[in-house]
């Protein structure tokens, strides 16, 4: 089992940023706005699954799970919270936060399903998280001229979505969940995550006056699509999932753990699993 440290991080959210706040680039902010706003439904949800899939476990497995899961916990409400102060500032000037209305409905459907499906849901989403987080962590060039703040933010979010990317995938195949379901959940994810992502961020767009812009969507092809873009780099490891024995701990985690010791000035350890 993974030892998970719980961190606050020493990061002013309560003073409001701008809008554009990478660099002044419309589309990689309104990007990242987006991706946020899904957060504190999302990491509600995933914590909700991990902690009711715990319970589901015989009481021997409980004991081996028990203190990863108490600190994947931690790092998901401490996300959560955080991103429901970022997001406050973001309402603030306008946006509206639809992908997170969509979520909650399909939640309600998983919340009356078995569980593993919900754990299974939850092991796809956090394969996306590693694998966006990898990409961040490996290409900070993103964040040349970002508003600090909100620089280390995302960066040590990326560094514990990394950190802790097997405790949801453990978890469903601790339950017993087969390898039919975790396929089909991953397509699932995939539908509703790309499509929840580009909805959320061209209205985001669309509130900041930049939707219809050349430079916009000659960003958004820069960042994404060309080399070294997001999708083109990322492609390969979220690919890996389908193969036949996949397991997260077969991709790196050597970049969240040497930002996490390099910047160990931005953040404080709350508790951490023994």
């Amino acid at each position: 089992m993974n030892s998970l440290v719980i961190r606050q991080l020493l990061v002013d959210l309560n003073t409001p940023f701008a809008l554009r706040w990478n660099g002044g680039d419309a589309f990689t902010s309104a990007f990242m706005n987006a991706l946020s706003l899904s957060f504190p439904a999302g990491e509600q949800f995933f914590l909700d699954s991990v902690r009711d899939g715990l319970k589901q476990l015989p009481e021997g497995q409980q004991a081996l799970f028990k203190e990863e899961v108490k600190g994947f916990i931690g790092q998901e409400a401490t996300h959560r919270r955080l991103h429901a102060l970022y997001n406050r500032h973001l309402t603030d000037q306008g946006m509206v936060n639809h992908w997170e209305q969509r979520a909650l409905k399909r939640i309600a459907i998983l919340k009356e399903m078995d569980i593993r499906h919900s754990v299974a849901a939850t092991a796809a989403n956090e394969h996306y998280t590693a694998v966006f987080a990898h990409w961040l962590l490996s290409n900070e060039w993103f964040f040349n001229n970002a508003e600090p703040r909100l620089k280390t933010l995302w960066l040590w979010h990326a560094s514990e979505e990394s950190e802790h990317r097997c405790t949801a995938f453990d978890m469903y195949q601790a339950l017993g969940g087969n390898e039919e379901w975790r396929l089909r959940w991953m397509r699932r994810v995939t539908w509703f995550f790309l499509t929840d992502l580009l909805r959320q961020t061209v209205n985001n767009l669309w509130h900041d006056g930049s939707l219809f812009k050349l430079s916009t969507w000659s960003s958004a092809w820069r960042h994404l699509f060309a080399k070294g873009g997001l999708f083109r780099e990322s492609f390969g490891l979220w690919r890996d999932y389908f193969k036949p024995g996949f397991h997260p701990s077969q991709h790196p985690d050597q970049l969240s753990q040497q930002w996490l010791q390099l910047h160990a000035d931005a953040y404080s350890p709350v508790a951490q699993a023994a």
